[in-house]
């Protein structure tokens, strides 16, 4: 490979890394190079918890034929086991803060749009409403929309702050998981207080055994993923729609030359679907028209172009990192930001250009950008006020443009409900076709591939790799985030990709319902739906009763983010072997280690793996898939045979 093809395998990534480097503007690419990662740090063996720290306790190397030395500790006495454990519990902590505060702002939306308080937004899924209103125990009846709603709004919310009990949406997993969690003390009482729990438990002094800790971490991990994520998911999709499979385009070619291009970035879909609905007003297209432009040309950015993707068909302009290579094309007039995922170093890049960087959340705010505070009473005009911003800064283009001619065609949208639907219709909307041919052999097993993008490795290739190991081994594959925008760029969300890239088994059945082979279900919050797809499965019968018997396995072969490490332990704790690349960060500690790797799969039937080569980790996958297999019997493919007349009357009279 040459120096270019290690940084990314995506073609546009490239050509605007050799631009960046023309314009002399730096970017994450040039600073991973310049920067290594402290080896103690990423295998969580620092301490930095109190003021006498921070305290560095490497495990000691082994050599043979020399006693290990006694166990080095910090300060305060903590081992290396209770700092690995501590860490990698503050990692589960902020990640499902950071889904879970997402969610909150969404039930306040969710609220406030029920009560009539915020005239730009409605609730577009009545059947999602009132699904919802079953799972929390809302009375429906006769009563009206805006009522049920309201009540649903005040549910969801009271989840945040529960402090006794466990959180509703426990009820939707099998029976037999709910009883696990129940028998090993992990299910969540309320979402705020398993992550304040886990901070408490960390301070100095305080929780000084890893094994219980790791477990407490566990239950956090889980109030995100049946809580928190869930929560925003589910209030989404009944105000915005949910989800169906719609048809878009990504990477960086879906920029236009002769437009305002408007980048909305992050995670949160409130503004955006408000940014949507202003880029087709009269008013703010003839205002474009006026200074030179054809039109508005608004685009997404990690999961905020996920979530327009898959409900507007709104082009997404790329994943994580090429969030400075958009502005470096020269023609992005506003990359407009809201939380989560955002670099620092942005506002540099957009001053070597002409682009407005401009933050719209007070919870996250960027030295050197332009803030305009988004207002949800004031929705519709805050989403104007920034594209007017966008549109007078068109005729300051200053930079030669460098548009890569690369995009994709894509299929998004395929929530839990979407594929219930395409494999059963409309009026016999199952998993069944989906379980039998899990049982005949045709599909392999499922395998949920998610996460970040990575600079420590090359860009999407981790992504890539396996999930085409995977679909060739007849394996379904359930994406989301960057992950799901890397299978994008390469055209593996396409219906046609099956043909191309999957076994003859998987190949078969998607060719046959219409499925692409790697199927898009959503942003990060959004796997939460792959929660409710393996349940699903589990609940139809014929593999299982519970989500640790099916053939099916995680991973995040990119993953960085804390968000990362909150998803992985809810898969784990909900019964999913879940592989994680790039590096771990519990290696410092050999106990820690062992406890996520084998420890777990006793507790929670669902375990943690680590291997770096993506093509090695989907085999892994596999094999665990295989081993799941033979557990239900159906380890040996058995093709379902059509009988004709002759064959049946042969049959009865036997």
């Amino acid at each position: 490979m040459g120096e270019i093809d290690k940084k990314s395998v995506d073609r546009a990534t490239q050509i605007m890394i050799e631009k960046a480097a023309v314009d002399g503007c730096e970017t994450i690419f040039d600073r991973a190079e310049a920067m290594k990662p402290c080896p103690i740090g990423a295998e969580g063996s620092c301490c930095k918890n109190c003021g006498m720290g921070p305290c560095r306790v490497p495990a000691p190397k082994k050599k043979e034929g020399v006693p290990e030395k006694t166990k080095r500790r910090g300060l305060c006495g903590a081992t290396a086991e209770t700092i690995a454990a501590r860490n990698f519990a503050r990692m589960v902590a902020a990640g499902a803060a950071a889904h879970s505060d997402h969610a909150r702002g969404v039930a306040e939306l969710f609220l406030a749009t029920a009560k009539g308080e915020v005239p730009d937004y409605q609730i577009k899924d009545e059947q999602k409403l009132y699904q919802l209103a079953m799972d929390f125990g809302v009375e429906i009846g006769d009563r009206s929309v805006q009522d049920v709603a309201i009540d649903v709004g005040e549910k969801a919310l009271a989840e945040f702050g529960r402090q006794e009990g466990e959180i509703l949406f426990l009820k939707r997993a099998p029976l037999k998981r709910q009883q696990l969690w129940r028998e090993t003390g992990t299910a969540p009482r309320g979402i705020d207080r398993e992550i304040v729990e886990i901070m408490h438990r960390t301070h100095i002094g305080v929780d000084q055994d890893y094994q219980n800790i790791l477990r407490a971490s566990a239950r956090c991990a889980l109030a995100d993923g049946w809580g928190g994520s869930m929560i925003s998911t589910e209030l989404q999709d009944a105000m915005f729609g949910n989800p169906v499979p719609m048809a878009g385009q990504i990477n960086l070619g879906v920029l236009k030359e002769d437009h305002v291009n408007v980048i909305t970035h992050g995670h949160e879909p409130l503004l955006p679907e408000m940014l949507v609905v202003a880029s087709q007003d009269p008013e703010i297209l003839n205002l474009a028209k006026s200074r030179g432009a054809k039109g508005i040309n608004l685009a997404g950015m990690c999961c905020s172009a996920n979530e327009i993707l898959m409900r507007h068909g709104i082009p997404c302009a790329g994943n994580f990192l090429q969030q400075e290579l958009a502005i470096i094309t020269g023609a992005v007039e506003a990359m407009v930001v809201d939380v989560q995922c955002e670099m620092q170093s942005l506002s540099d890049v957009a001053k070597c250009y002409h682009t407005k960087l401009i933050t719209t959340d007070r919870r996250a705010k960027i030295e050197g950008a332009m803030h305009i505070q988004f207002d949800e009473h004031e929705a519709l005009n805050v989403a104007k006020k920034i594209l007017k911003e966008a549109i007078e800064n068109f005729p300051n283009r200053r930079s030669p443009l460098l548009i890569p001619a690369e995009s994709m065609d894509t299929v998004v949208g395929f929530s839990h409900e979407t594929i219930n639907y395409l494999l059963g219709g409309l009026f016999r909307a199952s998993y069944r076709p989906l379980n039998d041919n899990i049982i005949n052999g045709r599909i392999r097993g499922i395998a949920g591939v998610v996460g970040c993008n990575n600079a420590r490795v090359t860009h999407d290739d981790p992504h890539l790799k396996m999930i085409l190991e995977l679909i060739g081994n007849d394996v379904i594959v359930l994406t989301s985030g960057c992950s799901a925008m890397a299978a994008g760029k390469y055209g593996l969300l396409t219906p046609e990709a099956a043909h191309k890239y999957a076994g003859k088994g998987l190949a078969s059945v998607c060719e046959a319902v219409g499925l692409p082979p790697v199927l898009h279900m959503g942003s990060c919050v959004d796997n939460s739906r792959i929660l409710m797809a393996a349940t699903a499965v589990v609940k139809d019968g014929g593999l299982g009763d519970d989500i640790s018997d099916l053939p099916a396995a995680g991973a995040a072969p990119e993953w960085m983010s804390e968000k990362a490490i909150s998803i992985g332990q809810y898969f784990v704790a909900s019964g999913v072997y879940t592989v994680f690349g790039v590096t771990w960060p519990t290696l410092g500690s050999e106990e820690v280690t062992k406890m996520l790797f084998e420890g777990f799969d006793e507790i929670f039937k669902g375990r943690w793996g680590f291997e770096p080569d993506p093509i090695k980790a989907a085999r892994m996958m596999i094999e665990h898939i295989d081993k799941k297999r033979k557990a239900l019997g159906i380890d040996k493919a058995r093709e379902r045979i059509l009988f004709d007349m002759a064959k049946r009357r042969e049959l009865e009279a036997a």
